[in-house]
């Protein structure tokens, strides 16, 4: 956890009169007949009374004039995606720090706890396992925590901070504990959303080990993806820890109730939970990866093996072709010699030629035969 001091607020006003070019987003197109309307980026607006909501205002204005009207009143703002004039204009009328808002308008965070003076700024990361597409889809949300406001960002479709509102709302007395009740009801959905998560990637993995041994040809570009996965996820979960240390280091100081100290507490247990499973992931990817590269290296070398013993055994044919080809060369050559029809021709009328021939064509035929089959061509 880290804390900063407040910016004045005349520097975040600039956020809405003078937005910065790169912060602020194009226009979005109007949609083509027939497409859907592009969704509100204030999705909720609520203020609470005793865990109880007592207005739904139509804008934040309204919403912080409805928190004069009482006490222990509690605004809830919940955005989706909104751009840099909406959270300017909310940073005014808040009071909100202007790096965090910064931050929340850029989105790619890490997750992160940060102190700013009386507000708390709260990055989280989303996940969840897409069945169809055997894959882990992530997202970011940002909290901002003030003593009588709460302000949720989000940039995915997950969590769903509905379902998050409605079991609050349920819960009047959770709710009427505050601000700390919207981040732990965050935070709880968050870690539950990790569970599904945990199931998918495991059975992905036992997936994985059957390829591996089935020797399936693609496993390693699935290993590979599969573990840039687990990584993107322990990057997502692992700072919980610390985010929650943080958290619960500052209950004392800042009378947290004991309730919502135990409820983070078992939020703890279930992050540590996931972290070691996800770590489990990462080392067994690891051992799938050896084990995959020592098969693919043995099957290499049975393939070798047997390309080799071809080989040879198709020198073996050659070398016994050979030998036969140069045994019947022997008395071509022989024959061919004394068939040439030259009259001033040696031994051509001698009449012992022609058994001469004969014997030579045996004695050099057999005389090479022996020679091959003494070294094993024949």
């Amino acid at each position: 956890m880290t804390e900063r001091r407040l910016a004045p607020l005349s520097a975040l006003s600039t956020l809405t009169r003078r937005p910065r070019a790169d912060l602020v987003p194009s226009a979005p197109p109007a949609p083509l007949p027939g497409e859907p309307a592009p969704r509100p980026h204030m999705v909720d607006n609520a203020v609470y009374s005793d865990g109880r909501r007592v207005a739904t205002p139509d804008s934040a204005e309204e919403s912080r004039e409805e928190l004069g009207l009482g006490e222990d009143r509690l605004a809830w703002l919940g955005l989706y995606r909104p751009d840099a004039g909406e959270l300017g204009s909310l940073a005014e009328l808040f009071d909100l720090p202007e790096l965090a808002v910064e931050d929340a308008i850029k989105a790619h965070q890490r997750p992160k706890f940060e102190r700013y003076g009386s507000t708390l700024f709260v990055v989280l990361k989303a996940a969840r396992y897409l069945d169809a597409a055997e894959e882990v889809e992530f997202g970011e949300l940002h909290l901002f925590l003030g003593r009588d406001f709460a302000i949720t960002v989000r940039h995915s479709e997950s969590p769903d901070l509905s379902r998050v509102r409605r079991r609050l709302e349920s819960e009047p007395a959770l709710l009427a504990k505050g601000s700390e009740a919207v981040l732990y009801a965050t935070l709880d959905a968050v870690v539950d959303g990790y569970r599904p998560v945990v199931d998918g990637l495991a059975n992905d993995i036992d997936e994985i080990e059957t390829q591996v041994f089935g020797g399936d040809p693609g496993v390693s570009r699935r290993i590979y993806e599969l573990s840039q996965e687990v990584l993107e996820f322990q990057r997502a979960a692992q700072p919980l820890s610390g985010i929650l240390v943080a958290i619960t280091a500052g209950f004392d100081k800042y009378g947290v109730d004991e309730e919502l100290r135990s409820y983070l507490r078992d939020v703890a247990d279930h992050v540590a939970q996931v972290t070691e499973r996800v770590e489990g992931f990462r080392l067994q990817l690891r051992d799938i990866l050896t084990v995959n590269a020592t098969l693919v290296a043995q099957r290499q070398n049975e393939e070798i093996r047997e390309l080799t013993e071809t080989s040879i055994a198709q020198g073996e044919e050659v070398k016994k072709i050979s030998a036969w080809a140069a045994i019947l060369f022997a008395p071509s050559l022989v024959g061919g010699v004394y068939g040439m029809n030259f009259d001033e021709m040696p031994e051509l009328h001698w009449a012992w030629g022609y058994p001469f021939a004969l014997l030579l064509m045996v004695g050099v035929s057999l005389t090479l035969y022996l020679v091959f089959k003494r070294r094993d061509w024949i």
